[in-house]
């Protein structure tokens, strides 16, 4: 495990902040980054989006640290500064969606490594809802469970459902599957769209936020996904939604603005899920960690009371070696 760069000057987190190299069984390079480990009571294992980075995620790792967890948040392989897999580091692309489960157990590695307090929880939004879940059905050592928009599903019109089935289907035997999906621009989502026309968030403020760090940093920066990545996405969310919800704690959270992933994907699994509670934001759309003053601290205080309720200690002695590092 190598130092990796952290710039924590646009992610606003905790001051104790520290990055690392992990590679995944495959030999991917993957960076995570650590915040709020000094005196935390637990760690938060924070699994973003699709296109998205670890510093978008200092504010919330300093809203959790107010609360007394650590965060680690990692780049996902193709995004962020992780290494990217396809000839143009602008697209999104993964060739198999079971390979970030290599990435998690590079993560859960680290954290050990790193001697970072357990229990360990999941705070995973939206394409990290989707890695997150199928983890959890994998055994993935966490007392509990949190879901921002989780991409159990895509949103899409009846229409368009067969359509992307079949193009994403017939994109690798023709040789297309590295090609855009179409209707998704080569260009940063927010770089791309206005704060009036934008689905992730009702803050102008966040908005500027997510902006700021991109304009910063345009090298974190991620278009729209290949068509082998939808295909691989669309197998994925549709064999989870058929398997009965695993038995670990989880808190879900849905805007009632969403349109990005599938409502009803999300209601359909919550309603089978026995230690499951959905909880619907008002006026919410993609990101409910990053809309307004009043919604994130609604939400972090009930993650945080989720977290400290389903905690399990003791908590272990931190190992030698790299977690010299988070004191430095």
């Amino acid at each position: 495990m190598e130092p990796a760069p952290l710039y924590n000057d646009i992610a606003e987190g905790p001051g104790d902040a520290a990055a690392f190299w992990i590679r995944a069984g495959d030999g991917v390079r993957l960076r995570i980054a650590v915040w709020g480990a000094q005196g935390a009571r637990a760690t938060v294992l924070l699994f973003p989006g699709r296109t998205e980075y670890a510093e978008k995620y200092g504010r919330a790792a300093a809203d959790l640290a107010a609360r007394g967890f650590a965060t680690v948040a990692v780049d996902w392989r193709g995004q962020g500064l992780a290494d990217r897999l396809h000839d143009d580091p602008i697209l999104g692309h993964v060739d198999r969606f079971d390979a970030y489960q290599r990435d998690v157990e590079a993560v859960t590695r680290a954290a050990a490594a790193l001697g970072l307090p357990r229990p360990f929880h999941l705070l995973a939004h939206s394409m990290g809802g989707c890695i997150g879940l199928r983890a959890l059905h994998g055994g993935l050592d966490v007392a509990s469970a949190v879901f921002t928009a989780p991409m159990w599903g895509i949103r899409m019109t009846p229409l368009m459902r067969p359509a992307a089935w079949m193009i994403s289907a017939a994109s690798r035997p023709l040789g297309l599957g590295g090609r855009v999906t179409p209707g998704r621009g080569g260009d940063a989502y927010v770089m791309a769209s206005s704060f009036e026309e934008n689905e992730l968030t009702a803050d102008p403020e966040m908005f500027g936020y997510m902006r700021r760090q991109i304009a910063a940093r345009p090298e974190m920066a991620l278009g729209g996904p290949s068509l082998t990545w939808l295909h691989e996405a669309l197998r994925e969310t549709r064999a989870l939604v058929r398997m009965a919800p695993p038995a670990v704690p989880a808190l879900t959270y849905l805007g009632s603005e969403e349109r990005i992933v599938c409502p009803n994907a999300i209601r359909t699994l919550k309603g089978a899920w026995a230690a499951g509670t959905l909880r619907e934001v008002a006026g919410a759309r993609h990101e409910v960690m990053m809309e307004g003053a009043a919604t994130r601290a609604r939400v972090f205080d009930e993650t945080a009371e989720h977290f400290t309720r389903h905690a399990t200690p003791p908590r272990p002695l931190p190992a030698r070696g790299d977690a010299d590092a988070l004191r430095a």
